[in-house]
């Protein structure tokens, strides 16, 4: 922390930060905590920001909207918190102009924004992750999956599909329905062009998420996040419906393992193909079951940023300044900088509009029975807006995101549960049993 806290006598800054869900809320909650912020601006930010900072109503595909204002305010910081800019090339435009912006470069994104990239980039590395192949058309994708056992198979669309692109299938009629959809009823657009088929791994997910400034990469705490709708992870994939950290399942021989056999790398990997990352790289990781045919953990995706609900569930826990880290991934001075985490559980609960991810209602009244320990847990709007009454709506599929930290998983879930069962809107869901195989690990180790 030395060289940080010598920074603090610096000048304050506008920090501006892209996007408008629960992830871009958590962020600038926390970067208003440091003594480096002046003012945050938030393109286009969401209702939950009003009180933190200065909403710009400019969406986050209108490149020519964000760079004009970033010239006109001149942001000593750019935070960008969807993947959809940064496939855009936004950082490369701010850049461009001189700004310090916490995000890689469009080449270097491609590691989440194509998957068949992020793919041959582990074979070309020698990172592990699954077998794969990769089809153009339908026919081949269909053929492929003829020759394939009965069993449980893994169907992505190769571009980005706002997390809900990935179909877990049971057996090769789901593979098949799978491909089709995507293929032929074009149920992801331009994602769906081409897809990736790859083998099954059975164990346990976690994320691990990393602050890197193109040289030097910190991982930050592992997380297990809760992409199923229903509970015992269940039913569609989602953007995520919970998450909590830690994990103990992610132990230090295992952290230790990822780092030589995956962080390290990808870091030297992205270096060696000249392909600048600055900003948070994010590896979604399988620990296989026992008995699998793999051996160690494995890589089943990258993200260019943080991951939604990962980001608030970390936010919370980070003990050091964020601004500070941010500014040092941007300026390329993250080595010998040491970053603190507060030695607690955290978890989040999201609450989604029935119906998620498919077809939902938006426009709901969002009201809130404030529970006697509100201030023991955090709000982070998603899916939130403003009606003509001056009223929170909903209006998008995860509507708002619960975050608490407490000294053990089992209180800070108590207090997020709490204030979750406080917020109303017609029709609305939570998964119950966020944090269950955690709870489950313990119940095995007491007995």
């Amino acid at each position: 922390m030395k060289e940080f806290q010598e920074n603090s006598h610096f000048d304050k800054i506008n920090i501006l930060v892209v996007g408008s869900g629960a992830r871009e809320h958590a962020l600038a909650w926390k970067l208003s905590h440091s003594p480096r912020t002046k003012n945050i601006y938030v393109a286009p930010g969401n209702p939950g920001l009003d009180s933190m900072s200065k909403l710009t109503p400019i969406k986050v595909d209108d490149l020519d909207g964000l760079i004009n204002f970033a010239l006109e305010l001149r942001p000593g910081l750019v935070v960008i918190g969807p993947e959809s800019p940064l496939a855009a090339g936004l950082v490369n435009h701010l850049e461009a102009i001189g700004l310090k912006v916490f995000g890689p470069l469009a080449t270097a994104a491609r590691l989440e924004t194509s998957k068949v990239f992020a793919k041959q980039f582990m074979v070309r590395h020698g990172i592990p992750t699954a077998a794969w192949a990769s089809f153009t058309s339908v026919g081949e994708a269909l053929r492929y999956l003829e020759g394939w056992p009965d069993g449980p198979i893994v169907v992505k669309v190769a571009g980005l599909a706002a997390g809900k692109g990935v179909t877990v299938a049971r057996d090769r009629g789901e593979a098949v329905a799978a491909v089709r959809a995507a293929m032929e009823e074009r149920c992801f657009g331009v994602a769906g062009e081409v897809v990736i088929i790859e083998d099954y791994l059975e164990g346990e997910e976690v994320s691990v998420l990393c602050f890197t400034d193109g040289q030097t990469i910190v991982p930050m705490p592992a997380v297990q996040d809760h992409k199923r709708l229903g509970e015992g992870d269940t039913g569609p994939n989602t953007g995520g419906m919970g998450a909590y950290s830690p994990v103990s399942a992610y132990t230090s021989e295992v952290a230790a393992q990822v780092e030589r056999t995956i962080i390290k790398p990808t870091l030297a990997g992205l270096k060696a193909e000249g392909l600048d990352f600055r900003g948070c790289l994010y590896c979604g990781l399988m620990l296989p079951a026992s008995g699998s045919p793999y051996q160690g953990p494995q890589v089943i995706e990258y993200n260019a940023r943080f991951g939604d609900p990962e980001a608030q569930v970390l936010v919370p826990i980070l003990k050091s300044d964020l601004v500070e880290i941010m500014l040092a991934c941007a300026g390329g001075t993250l080595a010998g900088q040491t970053i603190e985490w507060r030695d607690e559980a955290s978890v989040a609960v999201v609450v989604a509009s029935g119906g998620y991810p498919d077809d939902f209602d938006t426009g709901l009244v969002v009201t809130e029975k404030i529970p006697s320990r509100a201030g023991a847990s955090l709000i982070f709007h998603g899916g939130t807006a403003v009606n003509q009454n001056g009223e929170i709506v909903t209006s998008g599929g995860r509507v708002m995101t619960i975050v608490a930290r407490d000294l053990t998983l089992e209180k800070a879930l108590l207090k997020a549960y709490d204030r979750v069962r406080a917020i109303h809107f017609k029709n609305s869901y939570y998964r119950r049993d966020i944090g269950y195989r955690e709870l489950a690990r313990r119940q095995l180790t007491e007995d």
